[in-house]
């Protein structure tokens, strides 16, 4: 096994280990103008007039047969295995097209508690199986693209406090996702939800998870003539966990019971995670292994002798009925995800979220924080932030897609000060999870630089939401922490919800924002998880049927800003890709963006705001003295670590061998 390394620190790679980082400074620099001793200020480099550079992908859709198919060659190797199984189907944009339950199969799911026991946020909690093989469907399809296919194994590698999660990794940084598990979350007022015979709304997507994204080996994308369309998720153990050691190999029924559901929907294998590395450590894909399969799956019994012999489908509250049915087809006004107008966004590669019927559910305008600010965003600003940023994404390296070399695509959204979306924008063949994230992301950079950002979190139902602040202001040493002097970003908040602080290093305390390390797991991260338990557990319970009203399209308890809205209605996001928008030193906004490698995210939102500022000459970065990374943490020892604020990559430009791209900006 490889040893993992660091992701590319200001565009460089930076390798280390524990032990050679207590030999150096701890210095972690803040890229992008905010270091002590800022680059000379520099042009970003010209971008194109707008053409076509991406091919979207075909429209192609799982049908009734193929969902029956899928679901009766899971039942035979369930049943080859004697381990009934909960098996659920979902489309690219997460409508779920049928659950079979087997008969003698779990009822229920346990989350993996933490190490010590401890049973917080999601951890210890109980819901029906569903739920489980739902989110391990849902993340196999939203994790995957054209050009990469993770499953729900994949996910277990990329969260964990190290990267990759091993005996021999212990003292590296945490996975180059860590915390998207709370994404696509039941609770999310960007996320759809079921309706049954809604008309053209129907289908449109993405769909909300009932635990957002797995962890749990299980989940696998599914394929059809090489174009994504869906995902599978078993549940048969009753256990919701997530692989602490990829050293060896699992021999998990769950996860062979779902690869032998994808014969005939396999994921292209160039494509697939173990053939993506990051920084010199390969994906894992899969344990579960063809050869091994206990049942052919090429010889499972039809759909119609297995449905009401071996089990029956099972209905989910808000998510399924008690039917089969086909998918749409992504790329489509019936999957709410299609191709814009010309009208919409001024550039032939764009695509946006849609209502079903015509409409574009997000069109960019102006900022609705007039009442808060003496200057809301206009619509021209934002629109000048998003084509900017979309012009990056098109000229940039792709970090996680095959072939090598691929562009970048990602989703990328804009938000006022109160939250509310100005905007989304997003790449054809962009991976779906990438919506909700780039959203939650865009908000997070845009809360914790908020002037009320501390007194919000204080006024939070939950009365640990409160004590976070106050940790944070010890940690920092300084009791107005939070209250609108420094700009944050994705990167500046991630480095404080880390389980140890320097991220990764073992010894040292945990950051302000994360659980100790004994009371941390995937399912418990710290103010990320805590903010959304209360929502969660009312989800739960509407789910098992313990409570008639389900959880509002409103993420967190915090104080509404208007009506049924408040700055974090999907949850808070801890991993990399964001950046505040200023008119001068007044925050007006934030950028998010994500889908295809955090440096690639951080760049991108950063180059794209800096563009669209120096087009409109109105709006821009917030000051270099007011940025994340001129707070300086002294430890325990007396050694200083400095927050960063963004990390470019190495080489980022297909079109160009510019180095450097975000330095003195």
């Amino acid at each position: 096994m490889r040893k993992g390394s660091l992701l590319s620190t200001c565009g460089t790679a930076a390798h280390r280990t524990a032990g050679a980082l207590a030999a150096i400074a701890l210095v972690l620099s803040g890229c992008g103008g905010g270091s002590s001793s800022p680059s000379p200020a520099a042009t970003p480099p010209p971008t194109p007039a707008p053409t076509s550079v991406y091919t979207a992908p075909a429209q192609e859709a799982l049908t009734l047969a193929d969902v029956q198919r899928i679901m009766a060659q899971g039942v035979a190797e369930a049943k080859a295995s004697n381990r009934p199984a909960v098996i659920a189907v979902v489309d690219r944009v997460g409508n779920v097209l049928g659950i079979f339950r087997m008969t003698g199969s779990p009822q229920n799911l346990t989350v993996a508690s933490a190490p010590d026991g401890t049973k917080r946020d999601v951890q210890g909690m109980v819901i029906p199986a569903e739920g489980g093989a739902i989110a391990k469907a849902i993340t196999g399809a939203y994790l995957s693209s054209g050009g990469n296919a993770f499953s729900t194994r994949t996910a277990s590698q990329i969260v964990q406090q190290h990267f990759p999660p091993a005996p021999n990794a212990v003292g590296l940084e945490s996975g180059p996702l860590f915390g998207v598990q709370f994404s696509s979350l039941p609770c999310s007022d960007l996320n759809t939800r079921f309706i049954a015979n809604g008309g053209p709304a129907a289908l449109i997507g993405p769909k909300r998870s009932p635990l957002g994204l797995s962890a749990d080996a299980g989940g696998f994308p599914l394929y059809k003539n090489g174009v994504l369309v869906g995902g599978v998720g078993v549940m048969a153990d009753g256990v919701y966990d997530f692989d602490p050691d990829i050293t060896d190999i699992e021999g998990l029924d769950e996860e062979y019971i779902a690869l032998a559901a994808t014969f005939g929907f396999e994921a292209p294998e160039a494509i697939r995670a173990n053939h993506i590395n990051i920084d010199g450590t390969a994906l894992r894909y899969s344990d579960a292994v063809p050869s091994q399969l206990r049942a052919d799956p090429a010889n499972a019994p039809a759909y119609s002798t297995i449905i009401g012999k071996e089990g029956s489908l099972a209905p989910v509250r808000d998510y399924v009925d008690l039917s089969l049915r086909a998918g749409a087809a992504y790329g489509t006004e019936a999957s709410g995800i299609r191709r814009a107008t010309a009208a919409e966004f001024d550039n032939p590669d764009a695509f946006i979220l849609t209502n079903g019927s015509g409409a574009n559910r997000y069109p960019i305008r102006g900022g609705t924080d007039g009442g808060a600010i003496s200057q809301p965003l206009t619509a021209a600003e934002v629109r000048a932030v998003m084509e900017e940023a979309f012009k990056i994404m098109s000229r940039a390296r792709g970090q996680i897609r095959q072939p090598l070399d691929s562009r970048a695509q990602v989703s990328i959204s804009v938000v006022d000060t109160y939250g509310n979306v100005l905007g989304i924008v997003r790449a054809p063949d962009a991976p779906i999870f990438g919506i909700d994230v780039s959203l939650q992301k865009a908000r997070t950079a845009t809360f914790f630089s908020n002037p009320l950002a501390a007194q919000e979190l204080m006024a939070a139902t939950q009365p640990e939401v409160a004590q976070f602040v106050q940790r944070l202001r010890d940690f920092l040493g300084d009791q107005t922490a939070m209250t609108g002097k420094t700009a944050f970003t994705d990167r500046a908040n991630g480095n404080l919800s880390r389980p140890y602080f320097p991220d990764g290093e073992v010894g040292r305390p945990n950051g302000p924002f994360s659980r100790p390390i004994q009371q941390f797991n995937p399912f418990s991260t710290g103010l990320q998880s805590a903010l959304i338990k209360p929502n969660v557990d009312e989800h739960v319970a509407y789910l098992k049927l313990d409570n008639p009203i389900d959880t509002p399209p409103r993420c967190t308890k915090l104080p509404d800003i208007t009506p049924m809205h408040n700055r974090l209605s999907n949850g808070i996001q801890i991993f990399p890709g964001s950046v505040p928008i200023y008119r001068g030193t007044q925050l007006v906004g934030g950028i998010g963006i994500s889908g295809d490698g955090i440096d690639q995210d951080d760049m991108i939102s950063f180059l794209g705001l800096a563009n669209g500022g120096k087009r409109v000459g109105s709006i821009g970065h917030a000051p270099p003295e007011m940025r994340a990374d001129r707070i300086v943490v002294k430890l325990q020892d007396g050694r200083e670590v400095r927050l960063r604020y963004v990390n470019c990559p190495f080489a980022p430009f297909l079109d160009t061998p510019a180095q450097d791209v975000c330095q003195g900006i």
